[in-house]
């Protein structure tokens, strides 16, 4: 893979997260009913960081949630014959919420409908919403986010690495181009 360009730097990161969590507010007028559910592995640590940013504003912490989809995949076909999930608990309570899935990129779809399955397997929400840090198009399922930070256009040859300080010791989004 050869580095293509950095999109976002950790003030681009923040900028857009805290866009996101006014947009939220502004959508669902409030935090009342509002659970945030982060998508394993980044989106969860993307979902603390909204809902503080939403407390900040608000005043009042808002329930915050994970989701493990690995089981949930429909495009992994070698699974143990004993696997074990990871997260079937959501940890919070999602019957009649208003859930907002977060992750770090939308790209084909298949997570979220895996997340969404997922989230599904634990009750019934009042709805369920999408915000996700990157969209970068070429979409398999008719799935679209409600709160993006940032649309990037991509070509199928290129990949977009999303680093948070949490798992990778600093905020960055690139675009690397792979090598065929």
């Amino acid at each position: 893979m050869k580095l293509k360009t950095t999109l976002l730097d950790e003030n681009a990161i923040k900028r857009s997260l805290i866009r996101i969590s006014h947009e939220i507010l502004e959508k669902n007028k409030g935090i009342e009913d509002i659970v945030l559910v982060g998508i394993k592995r980044r989106g969860y640590p993307l979902a603390i960081r909204i809902a503080e940013t939403i407390e900040a504003i608000e005043g009042m912490k808002v329930s915050v949630g994970s989701v493990d989809i690995t089981l949930y995949r429909d495009d992994l076909t070698n699974l143990n014959d004993a696997p074990t999930i990871n997260n079937k608990n959501l940890g919070v309570e999602i019957k009649d919420k208003k859930v907002i899935l977060i992750d770090d990129v939308l790209y084909t779809g298949r997570t979220v409908r895996a997340a969404i399955d997922a989230v599904m397997d634990n009750g019934r929400p009042m709805c369920i919403q999408l915000a996700v840090l990157i969209d970068r198009g070429h979409r398999e399922l008719p799935i679209r986010a409600d709160y993006v930070g940032k649309n990037i256009p991509t070509s199928k040859d290129e990949m977009v690495s999303v680093e948070i300080k949490e798992m990778d010791g600093e905020d960055l989004v690139k675009i690397y181009e792979l090598e065929s």
